[in-house]
This record gives structure tokens, sequence and C-alpha cells, in this order.
């Protein structure tokens, strides 16, 4: 490089020489640096004081124009200073058009950058998701989607959006959210995870209603489709409740859903309809689309296909008649057991067929294995092979191979085997018909009266595990039975084997021991039982045994006020309420008769009411008014009645029984009632009118 390139001129090193020598003259002076700044600092300049007194040596330095300056600590700052070290201010910068520029001596700049939330970015997808599911409706796409996504732990805030988007738009897209909802159930999101995405949904449902208008009735309908489909059960609904405030509308949704919508008779097609969802398909498609998905599936062995199509059959409460045909299939096609055995499997570990459903399928296929060895002689075998192979790999509840007898019912020899196939199905057609006296006959024909409270644990067994619809039809069949066919006797033992398994009940349906204490309960309104009969009922059972605790747990809705009209609407009222109006109604024929009315008129009002089963009332309050009113032209009416069929004679001595069991309260207001009611009593055994086993009035009166 020549001599005169470089970073110093030669001016400059001239300078730099003379610079050196001053600092090795004053680096050999007797005086040291800080002496010779003392003496500076001592001396006044010329006109003026001392400026830098009092200030210590080491925040004084020279400047480059050779004054004497104050200077911050640590070297920094000052004028004509060059600062501390490593000390940079706003006026420094470097000159990119230097020939020397290094882009490496810019100042480092910090970039600020957001860390992105693994749960906002999961928010965001889902929205995509849910915006192509609307525009296309392929639902299959949208849960392949979400599957594809990951991050499942935050699913239940997919189900709140969801929810929430669909809220704020047509019809359309909400029933296509309830429709998605049930597609992805248990198979994409775990039952858990819907449960927790409603209670999101009721957390934030004072929020939603600030934004849409009628978002409690919406979300309230969403809940009330959820609980239909199956995807969240009706116990739901009480847990999410204790843990909302009570002055949310959560709680209202909660309310909404319960009273105004699941409540309702027929509020399953009812609310699947309400967004012109599809309608209901009968037992025999159902039936039919099972065999088909079945038989498909042992031609194909394609497991996760069959549970997506049971999916969405979407009878969850109907997977017993899977169970049940699926076992017979295996009996049928022998290569194909192994195939039937692993989707029974695979079905139960997933949760998509429920222990009571799966033990109900065998239990319904062992009591027909009678008429099923007609077909297949080795079926009685068969079946015993399969039973210990299911409870041994855990999808078979052991108790199914537990004594009756240890369930409070007789020994289960063929005969009861047969009656309880006949139950079931006789009960089935009820549920179906709503024909009370075609049931009737049906257990007559049966010939089997010693069994009658076998039949009353199946019927409240059955009704428990479905829907209010079927509870109502229950309590409505249990006194017409107590009317027509059933003792007193047959009712409480029904109940007492009812008790007795209340455990084992309680198992498979999550609100059972509530369940009985409704229907004991509702037996003791309807005047099927009396409240001596649930004294009698808690003396054979263990103090501290479930049954018991719902014998308790009957009195005290009973012993509540108004407790007749509430347990007339637990399950939504149905026939409850219409027996409230039969009563009124019955009381103003009557009186209309007897203000001088005509007989024939009197008995087409009583015909007319559709109610034969509750005729007893007809008989026990023309009884009291004929006390009251001392008018025995009463006893015409039901003499008329009685010959035209339109009372029966087990109707007749249920109104006098009514009647007997009353007396004591009724005498409080009629004093000659028990001399009254003895006279009536004698009139009707002349007449034919009451049953032999009623008794002699001396013998009912004492």
């Amino acid at each position: 490089m020549a001599s005169n390139e470089g970073f110093l001129t030669n001016e400059q090193r001239e300078v730099l020489k003379i610079a050196s020598k001053n600092v090795e003259s004053l680096s050999s002076s007797p005086k040291s640096p800080t002496s010779l700044l003392s003496e500076h600092i001592v001396k006044a300049p010329a006109g003026g004081k001392a400026q830098t007194s009092g200030i210590a040596v080491r925040h004084v330095r020279r400047s480059h124009s050779g004054k004497f300056v104050r200077v911050k600590k640590d070297g920094a700052g000052g004028k004509g200073t060059w600062g501390k070290l490593l000390d940079t201010d706003g006026e420094s910068h470097l000159d990119r058009n230097d020939p020397n520029y290094d882009s490496g001596e810019e100042p480092y700049q910090l970039v600020g950058s957001t860390v992105s939330d693994p749960l906002d970015e999961y928010k965001k997808a889902v929205v995509s998701i849910i915006e192509e599911y609307f525009s296309t409706g392929d639902v299959d796409l949208a849960a392949s989607d979400l599957r594809e996504l990951g991050s499942s732990e935050y699913h239940p805030y997919f189900i709140k959006r969801l929810v929430s988007l669909a809220m704020d738009r047509h019809d359309k897209e909400k029933e296509m959210a309830s429709v998605l909802l049930s597609a992805l159930y248990a198979d994409v999101i775990s039952p858990d995870q819907i449960q927790d995405g409603f209670f999101i949904l009721l957390e934030s449902a004072d929020d939603l209603a600030v934004d849409i208008l009628d978002a409690v009735e919406i979300l309230a309908l969403f809940l009330a489709r959820a609980v239909v489909d199956d995807i969240v059960p009706p116990a739901f609904l009480t847990r999410a409740k204790k843990g909302l405030p009570e002055s949310s509308k959560g709680v209202q949704v909660i309310q909404i859903a319960d009273k105004s919508y699941l409540s309702a008779p027929h509020h399953a097609e009812l609310v699947e309809k309400r967004w012109g969802g599809s309608t209901h398909v009968t037992v025999e498609e159902v039936k039919k689309k099972i065999a088909d998905l079945l038989r498909e599936y042992v031609e194909s062995g394609d497991t996760i296909e069959a549970c997506r199509f049971i999916r969405e059959l979407g009878v969850a409460f109907f997977h017993h008649e899977v169970v049940k045909r699926a076992l017979v299939l295996a009996m049928e096609i022998r290569t194909a057991e192994p195939l039937i055995l692993k989707l029974l499997k695979e079905a139960s570990e997933e949760g998509l067929i429920s222990s009571s459903q799966m033990v109900k399928g065998f239990t319904r296929l062992a009591e027909s294995l009678d008429d099923l060895a007609l077909d297949i002689p080795s079926a009685k075998a068969l079946f015993q092979s399969l039973v210990p192979k299911a409870i041994s790999e855990g999808w078979l509840d052991a108790s199914f191979v537990k004594s009756p007898a240890e369930d409070g019912e007789v020994p289960d020899d063929a005969k009861v085997r047969h009656y309880k196939e006949e139950a079931v199905t006789i009960i089935h057609e009820y549920f179906l018909s709503d024909d009370i006296p075609e049931l009737i006959q049906s257990l007559v024909d049966l010939g089997a009266p010693e069994y009658n409270p076998i039949f009353l644990k199946k019927l409240i067994t059955l009704a428990m595990d479905r829907k209010n619809r079927e509870k109502e039809m229950a309590s409505v069949l249990l006194a017409s039975l107590h009317i027509e066919i059933f003792s007193s006797e047959d009712i409480a033992n029904g109940f007492v084997m009812l008790l007795e398994s209340a455990e084992d009940t309680a198992l498979d349906i999550l609100d059972a021991s509530n369940e009985i204490a409704l229907f004991l309960a509702r037996a003791v309104i309807d005047d099927v039982l009396v409240p001596h009969n649930l004294e009698e009922m808690s003396s054979k059972l263990p103090l501290d045994s479930s049954g018991s605790e719902t014998v308790r747990m009957a009195r005290a809705l009973l012993s509540a006020r108004h407790a007749g009209e509430r347990i007339l609407r637990c399950w939504g009222g149905g026939s409850g309420w219409a027996v409230e109006d039969a009563k009124d109604k019955i009381l103003k024929l009557l009186e209309e008769y007897e203000s001088g009315g005509d007989v024939a008129e009197a008995c087409q009002c009583i015909r007319d009411l559709g109610m034969p089963f509750f005729n007893h009332e007809v008989v026990k309050k023309a009884l009291v008014m004929a006390m009251e009113k001392k008018n025995d032209r009463m006893l015409d009416l039901l003499q008329e009645c009685f010959t035209e069929g339109l009372i029966t004679i087990n109707q007749m001595t249920k109104g006098f029984t009514r009647i007997k069991d009353g007396l004591d309260d009724l005498a409080l207001d009629i004093p000659n009632a028990r001399e009254k009611f003895s006279f009536y009593v004698e009139h009707a055994q002349k007449k034919g009118w009451l049953l032999p086993s009623f008794g002699s009035p001396s013998m009912e009166l004492r």
C-alpha cells in the first residue's frame, strides 16, 4: 500500500508524534497527572470564580480543545468528550456511501414477534371447516378435516364454535350442526368432550344473548336435540345446572330444554322436526337396515365402517337389536363368528353399544332360544359357548349369568322364560299402539296370573330406558291393570322385586333410583298403591340398601306441597293431566244428572270421556254425592252403567273400595257415612255389582 494511503495523512502523523512526546514528558515529571490537574483546578481564570471547585478529580477531563470540563460518571457524556465505552447516541450513524462502510457494523435491532397461541390457531382453523361444511353439507369431509387438524384436546371449543355459528343462521344450518354433532360423536369427538362443549356454551349464554336475540331459546333447543340424539345424557342437565350461577342465562337454557322440550308429550319427534329434520323411521325399517349392514359387514370385514353405520342409524336405545341379530348371524354362518365377536367387542370398547344394550341383546336372544332352535338345532349350545367368550373379553357384563333368584325373581324355568319373552313383546306392542284393552286381553290369554309381579318389573324397567312418553304410558297402564286383573299384592310384589334389583338397574340406567321413586309416588297418586304399602316395602328391604333409599325418596315426593299435581306432571303431563280433566268432567256430569238430567245422556258423557280405566272415579263420586245429597238416584245411574257394560265389575269394586278406604275422613263431613255406605254395599251385592272378594259389609266396616 502507498505511504500516502491509509487512515492518517502526513499532517495528522506529525500531530500524533507531538502528542506522544508530550505524554512521555508528563509521565517523567516529578508531579503526577493528578497533581497537575489539581493545580489547574485551584487556579481560577481571570475575571471569574473557579467553576470546578469541589468536584472529584476523576470526574474532570481534558477536552480535545485543551479545556477542562466536568464529565459524567464512568466517563460518559459532556461536551468535547467521546462518551463512555460502547456508548451510542441518537446522533451517531454510519455512512453507507463511505468506501470503508461495513454492513456488519450496523447496530442490531430486535424485531418483535408475537407468540402464537395453539388454541387461537385451532379456533381459526375450525371456522373454515364449519363454513365449508355449511356450504357443502359433506359430513364425511368435515369429520376428516377435523381429524386431520389434530389438537383433539380442543374439541370442546369446536362444539361451541359450531353451535354458536349455527345459532345466527337459518334452520338449515341449525339442523346441519345437530346432524354433524351426532356423526362426530364417539368417532371423532369423545362423549365427555361433547358434554364439555355444551357446558362451555351454557357458560357463555349471557354473552351469546347480547348478539343473538333469542339465543336462550335456540341453545335450549340444541341441548334438547343433543339429549334426543343420545349424544348428551339427560343427567347432564342436572350436573351442569349445579355448576352455573342461578341467575345466569345458562340455567334458563337448561330449564327451557327440560320443561318446554324434553318433558313434552312426543317430545323426541317434535324436537327432531323443529328445524325440518328427518322423520322417524319405523321399527321394521330399522331392523331391515341392521340386517343389511350386518350382512355387508360379514362380506367386507370392515369393522370401522360397520361401527359408523350403526352410529348413523341414530337409535342408541335399539342397539340391543344389533346385538341379537349379530349373534343370530354368527350362529347361522359359522365362519362369520370371529368377525361378529370382533364387531361387538369393538362397538363395546368404543362406547357405541352400552353395557345395558349388550346385556339386553343377549337376554332377548336367550329368551328366544327355544324358537330359534327350530331353525338352528345347535342354537342353545352355540349360545352357551358365546357367553363365556364375551364375558372373558370384557364386553358382556358378568351379571348376565347371575342367577335370576338373586334379582328377586322366581327360578328361570322354561315356563318363566316363555312368559318373559311374551311379556316383552306385549309391552313393546303397547308402547307402539297405546292400546290398553288389547294388552289386558293378551295378558289374560297368557293365563299366568302368578307372574304378574314379573310383568310389572319388566314394564317399568323397559319404560325407564325409554322416553317420558313411555314412562307416562307405563303409569297409566298400571292404573288400568290394577282395576282389571292385577291385585294390590301383585303390584306391591312387583315393586319389591324392582327395588331389590335397584342397585343393578342403576348400573345401566343412570337415574334409576329417582325414576323408580317417581313410579312409586305416581302409583300412590293413582290409587294403585296406598301409603301403607310403602311402609311394607321398606320392611322387606335392608335399611342401607338402594331400594330403601328409593322408598324414602318416594315418601318425600308425596309429602311435598301440591304433590299430586307435580307427580302427575313428572313426565310431561299426558294422561296425568287428562285424569285431572276427567275428574272435573265427571263431577259436572254427575251434578247435571242429579239436578234432573237424563240417564242415557249421562251414560253417553261417561262413554265420551274415553278413559274406561278411570271409571271407578265415577262410582266413587256418585256414591259420595248420594251421601251428601241424600238422593239415591245415583244408584239408578250406576245400575244403568253396569247393565250396559260401561262400568265393569272390577271398576265398580274399585270404586267401592276407594270409598271404604276413605270412610274415616268422609265421616268428618257426613256423620252417617258408614251407615249409608253399608246400605250401598248391600244394594250393590244384591245387584251383582261387586266381586265376591269384596266381602260382607260387616266384615269390611268392622
